[in-house]
C-alpha cells in the first residue's frame, strides 16, 4: 500500500533539504510594493539568515517582525526606512529558525536538579561516591533516593550493577535509579523488599527482573519490571519543583532551543503545565504527548495553540519496546552478544494495534517508541491497520533506530514520520555492533536511507538520555562524529545528512512533526519570529566547529528571551 502520491509529493517538497543556495549566493527579492515603512514593524538587518522553506532552503539579510510577534516582510537587503521604525543590526551574525527537540523529557531534564546525576560516571565505584555525596547533603537525607544517568557499558568490565552495591551507601532507604536511557533501574534491597520483589517474583509481560545464578533479584530491572518499584513512590517525590521547571528552560533557551515535544506525561502533569502556562508561562513552545494508558476520554479533546501557542496537547507516546543499552529492543533476531535473547516487546501486535486505534479515533496523533527491527516492524503494522490511506494524523515512531531494509520503505509508503536522535548514533556506536554484528548495522540509524526516500525526519535529543544542547545533534547528523572528532571518517558516514538536512530536521521538519509548520520552523511571512543569532556561520565552518557553537540571543515571538553577556574589557 503506498499513500496517495499527491499528498506524500506535497510533504516532500514542503520539507525539500535541497538547496537553492546553501551559502547565500541566491538570495530571494521581497516584495517592496507590499512593505510598509510605518507598519510598525522592527527591522533586523545585516544579517546572513539561514531558513528552510516550502520552496527549498534558503538565505536573506533583512527580516521585519511585526507588533504580533509574526514576520512581516524579508527582503536580500532591508529597504531605506524612515528614523521611527525600530531597527535592530545584525552586523553580519548568522542567524537561524528557533530549534525544535522533536522528541525529550523536559520534566526528567528539570527533575535531575532534584535527584543524584549519574550521567558519565565512568565506573561502578566513581557512581557510588556521587550517591553518597548525594545523601551527604542535608536536603536529601529523608524518604526516597532518586536518581539516573549510570551506564554500565561505559564501566569496566560492562556488568550491571547489583542491590548489594548501592546497600554499601545506603540499606535503610529505598534507592532507585533509572539506567541513561531510561529503560532499566537499579534498586536497593530496602526498595526491592518495598516493591516485595524476591525470586519467586516472575517477570512481567513486557519487562525482566535480572537474576543472579540461584534465581535472586541482582537488583537491575528492565522496562516494564520498574514499575514494580515506581508504583510505590510518592507522587510528590517525582515531580519536579517550578524552580526547577524554570531554570530548566532557561537554560534550554541558552542553548537555542524554542521548541519541545514532551515525549509523554501524565494529564496531571499537562494540567500543572497548563496552569503554569497561565500564570504567566515559559518562554518555550511545548508540544505535549500524553503517556500510554492516560484515559483520553477523561482528558478530553486535543489542545491546540493554547498560551498564545505557546502549549499544544495533540499526541500519546506508546511503547513497543525498550532500549538497545539494556537490551529491551526487541528484534527479529538474537543479539549477538546475547544469543538467548531476542529482547522484548511490550504488548502483542493486537494489543498494540488496538491502542493506536483507540489514540487515532480520540483525534490524537500516535506516537510508538520503537528501538529494534522486530519493534518497528510491529509499529509500521499497527499504523498501517488502523490509517489505512489516511496518513493526516501523521503518525510518528519515536526512535526508529534499527530497521530491517524490508521496512525502510514502508515510512514513505505509510507517510510515517521518523522522530530520531541523531547523538544516539554517536552514543551507541560503542555499543551497537555488539549487540547487532556488523550485518544489521546497515538498516540502524539510517537517516540518509530514509530522506533520499522522501521520508519527514523530525531531529531531537532524548534529554535526559543525551544532552540538551541541539548543536550536538545537528554536528553529530551532519558529521556522525563524536565529541572527540571520532571515528575519523564519520560512523558509517553514508548515512550522514547535509547542512540543511540537518538544520531542517531541528526546524521545520520537527514542526511538521507537531502539525506547526504553518506557525513556527521557518523565517517566513506570516510565521512567529523564533529565531536565534548565532556566534558562527554553521554553514560554513568546518563540521567539527558546529558543535562549539554558542548562541548569543534566543527570540520568540519577535521577544529576546534570552542575550549571552559581552566579555568585559
Amino acid at each position: 500500500m503506498r499513500i496517495p502520491s499527491l499528498f506524500f509529493t506535497v510533504v516532500a517538497l514542503a520539507l525539500a533539504p535541497a538547496v537553492a543556495d546553501a551559502h547565500g549566493d541566491a538570495l530571494p527579492k521581497g516584495d517592496s510594493s507590499a512593505e510598509k515603512r510605518s507598519d510598525g514593524s522592527q527591522w533586523f538587518i545585516n544579517g546572513r539568515v539561514y531558513t528552510p522553506t516550502r520552496n527549498g532552503f534558503m538565505a536573506y539579510g533583512a527580516f521585519a517582525v511585526g507588533s504580533d510577534g509574526r514576520i512581516t516582510h524579508v527582503r536580500t537587503v532591508a529597504p531605506e526606512l524612515d528614523d521611527a521604525t525600530p531597527v535592530v543590526d545584525l552586523r553580519g551574525k548568522t542567524v537561524i529558525p528557533g530549534l525544535i527537540d522533536a522528541h525529550a523529557h523536559l520534566l526528567s531534564e528539570a527533575r535531575l536538579q532534584q535527584e543524584v546525576d549519574l550521567v558519565g560516571a565512568a565506573s561502578l565505584d566513581e557512581s557510588l561516591a556521587r550517591i553518597s555525596e548525594f545523601l551527604e547533603d542535608p536536603d536529601h537525607r529523608e524518604g526516597w533516593v532518586l536518581g539516573r544517568g549510570w551506564n554500565q557499558v561505559l564501566w569496566p568490565g560492562r556488568a550491571f550493577p547489583t542491590a548489594n552495591a548501592l546497600d554499601r551507601v545506603e540499606a535503610d532507604r529505598p534507592v532507585y535509579l533509572r539506567r541513561i536511557d531510561g529503560h532499566a533501574a537499579w534498586a536497593n534491597s530496602a526498595a526491592l523488599a518495598l516493591a516485595g520483589i524476591d525470586a519467586d517474583t516472575p517477570d512481567p509481560t513486557g519487562g525482566r527482573i535480572l537474576r543472579d545464578g540461584e534465581g535472586n533479584a541482582t537488583g537491575v530491572l528492565v522496562d516494564a519490571a520498574m514499575e514494580l518499584v515506581t508504583q510505590h513512590i510518592p507522587d510528590a517525590a517525582r515531580a519536579p519543583s517550578e524552580r526547577a521547571v524554570r531554570d530548566t528552560v532557561a537554560r534550554l533557551n541558552r542553548e537555542g532551543l524554542t521548541g519541545v515535544h514532551q515525549a509523554g506525561l501524565t494529564i496531571a502533569e499537562a494540567r500543572r503545565l497548563d496552569e503554569l502556562y497561565a500564570r504567566g508561562g515559559l518562554p518555550l513552545r511545548l508540544y505535549l504527548m500524553l503517556a500510554a494508558g492516560e484515559d483520553l476520554a477523561a482528558f478530553g479533546d486535543p489542545w491546540i495553540d493554547r498560551h498564545n501557542g505557546r502549549l499544544t496537547l495533540r499526541a500519546v507516546k506508546l511503547y513497543a519496546d525498550g532500549a538497545l543499552g539494556s537490551r529491551g529492543a526487541a528484534l527479529l533476531k538474537p543479539y549477538t552478544d546475547e544469543p538467548d535473547s531476542i529482547g522484548l516487546l511490550f504488548q502483542q501486535d493486537n494489543a498494540l494495534t488496538a491502542a493506536v486505534r483507540t489514540v487515532h479515533d480520540a483525534g490524537f496523533q500516535v506516537g510508538i517508541h520503537a528501538i529494534g527491527d522486530a519493534a518497528n516492524r510491529q509499529a509500521l503494522d499497527a499504523i498501517e491497520r488502523v490509517q489505512g490511506q489516511d496518513a493526516s494524523r501523521r503518525h510518528r515512531i519515536e526512535h526508529a533506530q534499527i530497521l530491517s531494509p524490508s521496512d525502510l520503505p514502508r515510512f514513505a509508503e505509510l507517510g510515517v514520520i521518523a522522530s530520531m536522535q541523531p547523538t544516539h548514533a554517536t552514543s551507541d556506536m560503542n555499543m551497537a555492533e555488539d549487540r547487532l554484528g556488523a550485518g544489521r548495522i546497515v538498516g540502524a540509524y539510517a537517516w540518509r536511507s530514509l530522506l533520499d526516500q522522501g521520508t519527514v525526519i523530525a531531529a531531537g535529543s532524548d534529554f535526559p538520555v543525551e544532552l540538551s544542547n541541539p548543536f550536538h545533534g545537528l554536528h553529530a547528523a551532519i558529521a556522525r562524529k563524536d565529541a572527540n572528532g571520532m571515528p575519523k571518517d564519520g560512523w558509517y558516514a553514508n548515512e550522514a545528512m547535509t547542512r540543511p538536512e540537518a538544520l531542517t530536521a531541528y526546524t521545520l521538519a520537527a514542526a511538521y512533526a507537531a502539525h506547526q509548520e504553518g506557525d513556527v520552523g521557518s523565517l517566513e511571512p506570516g510565521k512567529w519570529a523564533d529565531f536565534l543569532v548565532l556566534d558562527r556561520n554553521i554553514m560554513r565552518v568546518p563540521a567539527a566547529d558546529i558543535r562549539n557553537t554558542q548562541v548569543k540571543e534566543t527570540w520568540i515571538a519577535g521577544a529576546r528571551v534570552y542575550r549571552a553577556s559581552e566579555p568585559t574589557r
